[in-house]
């Protein structure tokens, strides 16, 4: 099992918005197939391992990542696949949160006389899947905040200026944390003084995140370098049939950019968003993970709502002094013990700095 963790591993960049799925097949000791899911739309896990097995699949034990899936999709049911193919037994790492599949495929595999064990390193296996488990079971994406400040917790300068803070490995490292995620988001204060691209550069990937910017009043100009590139969001409260946007609006859809109209938190338009109605509609457009990297105020927004699940911290190792924290907004506390202690699941030294990963405090998926 943990080498079909490994081989769902493959698919970390890629399957959005499919869950990263990992199968092996073994016969009397020996490996005779292997596969991963590599893309929505494309063969499953198992289907690629029994391509790979042929005839060796007879009577073979399957290791797999996920429960199989019990219907038909895009692709068959994976169930009927190993049925057909003789496999003997099937060990499966945790079931599906999917509705359409929870249980059913386990069910399907052992009414057809397989032997169907489930649990295998499930806590592994989950954390492959953040974001397509919180999708299915709470409708709403994973969001992973990523920071890079000094030791004395500064992102930027009191002028803004915070090109680079961190060495060019930690760079690189977070663009492999943008290449996992659906979608990299970021405030329209972030968009209009830095004029990023915020898209996957330092890593090799066939798939470019969507990027989206969060802009009640529509302020960002249609020409920014943001909206230069495909899969470009933008998230507003403003009217939208109001005439004095209209020109914008054409002027960004003639570019290929989405506008999604969302609820603000005072029903006006123009005012600060209702994050949760954000997080709602990006899950219905099939968003697993989100990569929040925008300014102090932004992400106090997330973290106040309770909808910041994961921290991703790359420290330098220099001093700013007076300057931006990464956060702002927070409420005012009485007390040390009444601040939230999150979960370290990980820390490695990357370049000339640390990386430190935190998860929320209560029990939850830690990838």
């Amino acid at each position: 099992m943990h080498k079909a963790i490994g081989l769902a591993e493959h698919g970390l960049f890629t399957t959005t918005p499919n869950p990263r799925v990992g199968c092996l097949l073994v016969r009397e000791g020996k490996i005779v197939g292997q596969g991963w899911h590599e893309k929505a739309g494309e063969p499953h896990a198992e289907v690629m391992a029994l391509r790979q097995a042929a005839g060796r699949a007879r009577g073979a034990t399957a290791y797999i990542t996920l429960e199989p899936c019990n219907h038909i999709g895009k692709t068959g049911p994976c169930t009927e696949a190993l049925i057909q193919a003789g496999v003997r037994a099937v060990v499966a790492a945790m079931e599906d949160p999917n509705p359409i599949v929870a249980g059913k495929g386990l069910a399907r595999l052992r009414e057809a006389g397989l032997d169907v064990r489930c649990g295998l390193l499930a806590e592994q296996a989950a954390a492959l899947n953040p974001g397509f488990i919180l999708r299915m079971t709470k409708g709403r994406p994973w969001v992973r905040a990523k920071t890079a400040c000094s030791m004395d917790g500064r992102i930027a300068l009191v002028n803004g200026a915070s090109q680079w803070i961190t060495s060019p490995e930690a760079r690189a490292d977070g663009h492999a944390f943008r290449a996992r995620a659906c979608a990299v988001v970021t405030g329209i204060g972030t968009v209009l003084q830095d004029d990023p691209l915020l898209n996957v550069r330092y890593v090799d990937t066939s798939r470019q995140p969507h990027r989206l910017v969060v802009d009640p009043r529509l302020m960002a100009d249609p020409d920014a370098r943001f909206f230069r590139e495909p899969n470009a969001i933008v998230a507003t409260t403003a009217d939208l049939d109001h005439p004095i946007y209209r020109e914008g609006i054409d002027r960004l859809a003639a570019r290929g950019v989405t506008v999604l109209s969302v609820a603000s938190q005072s029903g006006k338009p123009g005012d600060r968003l209702a994050l949760h109605d954000l997080l709602r509609q990006l899950a219905d457009l099939g968003m697993n993970e989100i990569h929040l990297e925008a300014g102090p105020a932004l992400v106090g927004g997330f973290w106040s709502e309770g909808l910041i699940d994961e921290w991703l911290v790359y420290l330098a190792p220099i001093f700013l002094g007076q300057g931006m924290p990464p956060v702002s907004g927070l409420p005012e506390l009485g007390s040390v013990e009444a601040a939230r202690r999150w979960r370290l699941i990980g820390q490695d030294a990357v370049g000339d700095g640390l990386r430190i990963r935190l998860c929320r405090p209560e029990p939850a998926l830690a990838p």
